[in-house]
């Protein structure tokens, strides 16, 4: 039973949606598929909060997971502790046998999402395993590498938006793919200066070497020339992941097709901040404007792909 301090928490960790680059369960939608949208969208919020440290402070996620005080700023403790809480969720959902039910109120309410779906344990995994892989590899040699984290990162959120409305076939992966990573690599850019602090670089090395970019150039406060030339290059082949993904948009109609032209819109956007901004995303993360976002999701409607 979810009590109403576990639900509130709940709320506190979802109210982070309204900060993403693209909507994530609007209104427009069908009741049911925002209600188990969110419900993904809190597992990967919360896995990337517990990646990140950024989760609240007093402990309660850990307390939530069965982590200890000892343990509960050790981030692999806690993922590891959160992937054993999802499979207790997966137990219940399917009905397979006397189980715990999960300790988090985010996984508990991911459980009619998976009964309704019949979704599957591999993108809630790969989630995860992102998150693992962040605490353990901060910076990547080729784009190639990057990408291999995108799939992880990334991708399984697409996916599961696709699982959650019934209409995934494989083309329409192989462009969600696309379009999420293109998404993830706007957000690298986006969060240089925050990743920088972290310890993470998420540019990839070899391109950093071509365009004669040092780490110690990102820890500036504006960005250089060759700073600025190696974000417009970067910012060019997300552009063009989430061209190859505008297919995905009219291959659906109706209410789905809006929600896939604001994720697409949304990257769009991102990107024409970042070049407004003449390329540094030193001092802070561009942002798109809510008219921009728009202006950018019309585009994805009307454009053929």
């Amino acid at each position: 039973m979810v009590t109403a301090d576990a639900d509130a928490h709940a709320h506190t960790v979802l109210a982070k949606a309204a900060g993403e680059n693209f909507p994530v369960a609007p209104r427009f939608l069908p009741r049911a598929w925002r209600d188990d949208l969110m419900a993904v969208y809190g597992f990967a919020r919360l896995v990337d909060d517990i990646g990140d440290g950024d989760l609240a402070p007093g402990g309660r996620d850990a307390a939530y997971l069965g982590v200890g005080p000892g343990q509960a700023a050790d981030r692999l403790a806690l993922l590891d502790a959160f992937e054993a809480d999802l499979h207790r969720a997966f137990r219940v959902a399917e009905g397979s046998g006397p189980s715990a039910a999960p300790g988090h109120p985010l996984l508990a309410a991911l459980v009619p999402a998976v009964r309704r779906h019949r979704l599957g344990p591999a993108p809630f995994l790969g989630l995860i395993e992102a998150n693992r892989q962040d605490q353990k590899v901060l910076r990547y040699a080729t784009y190639e590498q990057l990408a291999g984290y995108c799939e992880l990162s990334a991708n399984p959120v697409g996916r599961l938006v696709l699982s959650v409305t019934g209409t995934a076939t494989p083309e329409r992966v192989r462009r969600s793919d696309a379009v999420c990573t293109g998404l993830q690599i706007v957000e690298h850019l986006q969060d240089v200066a925050e990743d920088l602090a972290r310890g993470r670089v998420y540019l990839p090395a070899q391109d950093m070497a071509r365009f004669s970019v040092r780490e110690s150039d990102l820890a500036a406060p504006t960005a250089n020339a060759s700073v600025r030339t190696l974000i417009a290059f970067e910012s060019e082949r997300a552009h063009r992941l989430l061209d190859e993904g505008l297919p995905l948009v009219r291959s659906v109609g109706g209410r789905l097709r809006l929600l896939l032209a604001g994720f697409v819109g949304g990257g769009r956007a991102a990107l024409r901040a970042i070049r407004a901004a003449g390329y540094d995303v030193l001092p802070g993360p561009p942002e798109p404007t809510k008219r921009g976002l728009l202006r950018e999701a019309g585009m994805a409607l009307r454009r053929e792909g």
